[in-house]
């Protein structure tokens, strides 16, 4: 029998410094959104933030309500490319999940907060990726 389980992993970055925060949360919607607005938003209380945002459906939602330092930029339909997290996306599958088969779910999970991890302590990288 075929199970599927999933897991679902939030960023944000920052495209002039590379400094990510992440978030691993179990669904893809508007409440999980909204807890990485609210996560990003206390994080940088001092920062005014643009936070740019693709089509997604949980992105659009009209129930999303942006934390007072911050506002939210949705790009045109069909261009999620324009976000820079995407490329963070792309380069976390093809260096961190290519070809991977994990025994579990807890197992992809550790294996995804070391990867998470390991970016958000390495700011050039990102940098780099989205700059």
């Amino acid at each position: 029998m075929l199970t599927h389980e999933y897991t679902h992993a939030y960023a944000a970055v920052d495209v002039q410094t590379g400094e990510i925060d992440s978030l691993i949360l179990p669904h893809v919607n508007t409440h999980c959104m909204q807890r990485l607005l609210d996560e990003v938003g206390q994080r940088h209380t001092d920062a005014h933030i643009v936070m740019v945002l693709d089509g997604a459906g949980w992105h659009t939602s009209g129930e999303l309500v942006a934390p007072a330092n911050m506002r939210l930029l949705s790009l045109p339909p069909y261009a999620p490319e324009l976000n820079p997290v995407e490329h963070v996306w792309d380069e976390w599958r093809e260096k961190r999940f290519h070809n991977r088969v994990f025994d579990s779910l807890d197992a992809l999970e550790d294996h995804l907060e070391v990867a998470l991890h390991d970016y958000e302590i390495d700011a050039p990288c990102i940098k780099s990726i989205v700059a």
